[in-house]
Order: C-alpha cells, then structure tokens, then sequence
C-alpha cells in the first residue's frame, strides 16, 4: 500500500476511531458496528466503512468489527504499534502543557528531550526532564535519531527552528507556532492554533 495514496483526510480520522474503539473496549466492549461507532464519532457509517475498506477488510457482514482486531490493525496502520521518541522546543507555557501531558505514552509517544534558547531556562527541570540549550539541539536530535518535534516557539522563530530541526533529521513536526512553515514535500507538518480553531467555531454561533 502506497501511503501517499490514501487521502490525508482519511489518514486525519483514523485516530479519531482509534480513541473511541479504545474507550469502548475500556468499557467492556468486545464487537462494534460501523453505524454504533459512526454515533459515537459523529461520522456516517458509510463513510466509516469506506474509511477503512481502504486499509483491506476488517469486519464481517452481519457480526461487525472486533474492537480488539480493529484497534490492532489500526495501531499498525498509523505505526503507533511502536513507542515514537519526540522533542519539545521551546520551553515557554505551551511546552511546559505538552511535556506535562500523561497522555502520549499510550498513543505510542514518548518525549525524550526539550530544549529553549533561552539561557536562563537552561537546566531547569520541567516534570523529569532537564531543559537543554537549543545550541545542542542538532547534534543532540541526531544522536537520539529522533524524528518528530513539538514546536511552540515564537512565530518569527518558527521557521529557523523548523530549519535546524529537519537538519537535525526530523521528519514531522506538530507547530504551535501560529505561522506556516515552508518544509519539503518529504517532512510532515500538523499546526496547531487554538484561537483557528475558535475562530472555526464562533462562525456557527
């Protein structure tokens, strides 16, 4: 399967069924329907069903999907069947929030450094980890062959620290930053913008 085939909009719902089949088998659940997942997650089951007709077969007419085997298959198919080691740049109250999170590690995430520019944030802890000097950041990167970064950094420094990154070997990056980064087709960026997204939302208000 060519990956760069399937629509990045379907690859963007796929976490989505993730969560809620891990929440239903929290709850006891052993099978699901496309119709009883599509009301959990507020998509059709139609579209649920081509969704993930796109990967193979993975239910049977008239029983349904296994929760088990499905969130399998799904694991597999976002590669979080594996722990991926991240970095955090940028120290600030954003990046103090993420490295904070207890949620990454069973989504398969694991934050193994962060680094700020800022001399006197320079080892500080935050939870367990030492903050580190973004002068390192490349070698340092290279050594852990780490391949995603966290950036929640500063606008007018996004772009040099995404630079510095890709250098560094790092292939998708999740920016904080409120700013588009120019990267190569071969590296991967997801921005997040809170007040984008509120701004999505107030048009329905």
């Amino acid at each position: 399967m060519n990956a760069n085939k399937i629509p990045d909009i379907i690859i963007g719902r796929l976490p989505v069924y993730l969560r809620a089949l891990q929440h239903m088998q929290d709850m006891g659940l052993k099978t699901t329907s496309s119709q009883e997942l599509g009301e959990r997650v507020g998509i059709s089951a139609a579209q649920i069903r081509k969704d993930i007709s796109q990967f193979g077969e993975f239910g049977k007419q008239g029983t349904g999907y296994s929760i088990e085997y499905l969130i399998k298959q799904l694991r597999e198919i976002l590669k979080v069947d594996r722990i991926w080691d991240m970095v955090i740049v940028g120290a600030g109250d954003m990046g103090h929030a993420v490295a904070n999170y207890q949620g990454f590690s069973d989504r398969g995430f694991s934050i193994v450094a962060i680094f700020d520019n800022d001399k006197s944030k320079v080892g500080q802890k935050i939870g367990q980890f030492t903050i580190e000097d973004s002068e390192t950041m490349v070698n340092r990167i290279k050594s852990l062959d780490v391949k995603i970064a966290m950036l929640s950094v500063p606008a007018s420094a996004a772009q040099a620290v995404a630079d510095q990154l890709m250098q560094a070997g790092v292939r998708a990056i999740l920016n904080y930053a409120p700013i588009s980064l120019n990267v190569p087709n071969n590296v991967k960026v997801q921005y997040i913008d809170p007040s984008t997204h509120l701004q999505r939302m107030t048009y329905y208000l």
